[in-house]
C-alpha cells in the first residue's frame, strides 16, 4: 500500500516540524532572545509539544498496529491541527482538531478492546480519555496549569500500558497487577479530584505517579534488558532512568501540590515531559521507527550522547531554577533542546547506515546468487 506509506512519512514529516517548533517555543519561554516565528509561538509550547508531537507519534503508532485506514485519521488530524497552530490562526482552531485525534484514538481503542480486553489495553485506552479530556479543558480556555495533568496522564497511562503488556514475559503475580491497578486508579481520582479541589488532587496525582514508577522499576522487563548488551542494554537502561525522573514528579507533586508557575511549576511539568517522556521515546525510536517507516535503526554507541545529555541538562534545569539561578535554568533549558536534537541527528545517521549496510547485504546476496551452481 504505498499510499498508506507515503501517508506515514508525511505524518513523520510534520510531527518533526511541529517537534522543531515546540523547541523553539520552549526557548522563547525561557528567555533567550530569538525572533518568534509566528505571533503566540511561545504560549503554545505545551499543546504543540503534547497534542502536536506527542499526539501525532503515538497515534500514528497505534494506527500502524491496528492496520486499518481509518484509524490514520488519529495522527491525521493532529497534524493538521498543529499546522493550523502553526500558521497563526487562532488556538481554538488546532484544539479542536486535537479534540477529534482524541476522539479517534479513543475510538481505535475500543476496536482494540474488543479484540483483547486486559488492564493493559484498558490502562492505554485510559489514556486516550485523560487526551481527550485535557484537549477539551484546554479548548475551553483553562488555564494551562489544570490541563496538563491531564496531558501528564495522557502520556504516563499510555506507556504505562505498553509496559505491563511486555511484562507479561515475567508472569507478573495477581499482587503486582492488584498493585498496578489501585495506583492507577489513584492517579485518575487525583485528575477528577483536582478539578475540584488542585491541591490535594495534586498530590494524589503524585501518589499515584510515584507508586507507579516504582512499580515499573520493581516489575518492568527492563530491570532484565539492563543487563545485556547493545541495544536491549541501551533501552533497558534508558526506561529505567525516565521511572527514576517520573518518581521525582510524583514527589514534587507531593511537596509542592498544585503549583501554577514559577520554578516548582517547571520542575513539575519537565520531569514528566522531559525526563520521563521525552527518555522513554529515546528508549523505543530504534523499535518504533522501523515498524513505521520499515527502515532499521542499528543500534549505536552513540545512543548514550543524547541520554546523558538530557539527563545532564535537565539536572542543570530543575536544580538551576529551584535554586534561583537564572542562568543555569535557561542554560539547562537550552541544552534540554540540543539533548533532542543530537537524537535526531543520532538517529538519522543510525538509519543512514542501516540502509547502507542493507544495500551492501542485498548486493552480496545478489552477487552469490549468480555464482553458477556445480
Amino acid at each position: 500500500m504505498p499510499a498508506v506509506r507515503y501517508l506515514r512519512f508525511a505524518l513523520l514529516a510534520i510531527a518533526l516540524v511541529t517537534l522543531l517548533a515546540a523547541l523553539w517555543a520552549g526557548l522563547l519561554r525561557l528567555g533567550w532572545h530569538i525572533p518568534s516565528l509566528t505571533a503566540n509561538l511561545a504560549a503554545i509550547h505545551g499543546p504543540l509539544m503534547v497534542s502536536g508531537f506527542l499526539g501525532t507519534v503515538i497515534g500514528l503508532e497505534r494506527a500502524v498496529a491496528l492496520g486499518y485506514r481509518w484509524a490514520y485519521l488519529a495522527p491525521l488530524l493532529s497534524a493538521a491541527g498543529s499546522v493550523l497552530l502553526l500558521g497563526g490562526l487562532p488556538p481554538p482552531a488546532g484544539g479542536l482538531l486535537f479534540c477529534l485525534s482524541s476522539f479517534v484514538l479513543i475510538v481505535i481503542f475500543g476496536v482494540i478492546l474488543k479484540r483483547q480486553s486486559a488492564l493493559f489495553t484498558v490502562t492505554s485506552a485510559l489514556g486516550a480519555v485523560a487526551w481527550l479530556l485535557g484537549n477539551l479543558l484546554w479548548l475551553s480556555g483553562a488555564a494551562l496549569s489544570r490541563v496538563a495533568p491531564w496531558w501528564m496522564g495522557f502520556l504516563v497511562l499510555t506507556i504505562a500500558g505498553e509496559r505491563l503488556e511486555l511484562s507479561r514475559l515475567l508472569q507478573l503475580t495477581r499482587w503486582s497487577r492488584a498493585l498496578f491497578l489501585v495506583l492507577t486508579v489513584a492517579m485518575l481520582a487525583g485528575l477528577v479530584l483536582g478539578l475540584f479541589d488542585p491541591f490535594n488532587g495534586s498530590r494524589l496525582f503524585g501518589i499515584g505517579l510515584f507508586g507507579l514508577a516504582l512499580w515499573l522499576l520493581n516489575y518492568d522487563l527492563a530491570r532484565h534488558t539492563a543487563r545485556q548488551r547493545g541495544l536491549a542494554r541501551f533501552i533497558g537502561l534508558a526506561l529505567l532512568s525516565g521511572y527514576v525522573w517520573l518518581a521525582i514528579s510524583g514527589l514534587l507533586h507531593l511537596g509542592y501540590g498544585a503549583v501554577a508557575g514559577g520554578p516548582a511549576y517547571d520542575a513539575v511539568l519537565h520531569t514528566v515531559f522531559l525526563g520521563f517522556a521525552f527518555v522513554l521515546i529515546f528508549a523505543h525510536a530504534p523499535i518504533i521507527i522501523p515498524a513505521v517507516t520499515g527502515r532499521s535503526i542499528p543500534y549505536r554507541p552513540g545512543f548514550y550522547s543524547h541520554l546523558a545529555l538530557l539527563h545532564v541538562s535537565l539536572l542543570l534545569r530543575l536544580g538551576g531554577g529551584l535554586a534561583g539561578s537564572a542562568v543555569a535554568w535557561q542554560w539547562g533549558g537550552l541544552l534540554n533542546a540540543v539533548a533532542v536534537l543530537l537524537f535526531l541527528v543520532n538517529t538519522a545517521r543510525a538509519a543512514r547506515a542501516g540502509t547502507r549496510e542493507a544495500s551492501l547485504r542485498d548486493r552480496a546476496s545478489a552477487g552469490t546468487s549468480d555464482l553458477p551452481r556445480r
